[in-house]
């Protein structure tokens, strides 16, 4: 029974700390290819940043970089720059010059932000970046203490899993994989990394149509982000933009071969 309270917890977690990046940072701000609701919106720009330990508007200006100079030398987090090992670094960097940017007012980042009408999070503006990560600890610690250590650390690696799905997503959706489309980077589609990033590893689809709501492109492709927001849809939590949705592939479309690298 503990071990499945401590799967559970950090199941809960994970998608806590997913959803709010992948439906609220990524497909609500930096693509909007949904429409939060103001309620929603608003929670996702003030908590955001307390769940995640990411700023909200800082992840959209980094991302929205990435798209456009995808896999070049100037992408903020790109394997074919910095290889495998390199990844967790490389996005460290970049978040950091980025939020520097922004706080300095840099018409090189700040020209990403123009439609976001909040300012980066109060937490990073007075330099307590770092409290998100106490605080996610500290739960952590009290679970540990009152319960158990494994669910202590179950909560806490869930909370805070956001640079490996940030690594996966931008390795495994950058080198291995198919890919749909004929895009002008390195873009892929991986399976795993859609699996277990709710459908973020369909990159080679989402950089061909970034404004789409939905990543998967054929059937047997698994887009549970999608799925999340037809639910939230019907909630009434937030709309989804269908006239930008992916069309379906026509009946005698073929997969390009599988390519590595």
């Amino acid at each position: 029974m503990y071990i499945v309270l401590c799967a559970a917890v950090f199941t809960v977690a994970y998608l806590l700390n997913i959803l709010t990046i992948s439906v609220g940072y990524h497909r609500g701000f930096a693509h909007q290819a949904v429409t939060l609701h103001p309620l929603l919106r608003r929670l996702v720009i003030a908590g955001g940043n307390w769940v995640t330990g990411l700023d909200p508007k800082a992840w959209v200006v980094m991302h929205r970089l990435h798209h456009e100079y995808s896999d070049t030398p100037l992408d903020p987090h790109s394997p074919v720059n910095v290889g495998m090992r390199g990844m967790g670094l490389e996005q460290l960097r970049s978040y950091k010059r980025v939020i520097i940017g922004l706080l300095k007012k840099d018409p090189a980042y700040t020209r990403y932000a123009r439609d976001l009408d909040f300012p980066v999070n109060i937490l990073i503006r007075r330099k307590l970046w770092y409290l998100p990560y106490v605080v996610h600890a500290l739960v952590g610690v009290a679970l540990a203490v009152c319960v158990g250590p494994l669910l202590g650390v179950a909560y806490f690696l869930g909370m805070m899993s956001h640079p490996i799905q940030g690594g996966l997503v931008n390795w495994l959706g950058h080198a291995v994989g198919g890919r749909n489309f004929d895009t002008d980077d390195n873009s892929r589609n991986n399976h795993l990394a859609a699996w277990l990033i709710l459908g973020e590893g369909f990159q080679n689809n989402h950089h061909r149509y970034p404004a789409s709501a939905t990543f998967s492109y054929r059937r047997h492709e698994v887009d549970l982000g999608y799925y999340a927001c037809v639910l939230m849809g019907w909630l009434g939590w937030l709309e989804i933009h269908r006239h930008s949705l992916i069309p379906r592939p026509p009946a005698t479309a073929t997969l390009q071969p599988r390519m590595l690298g």
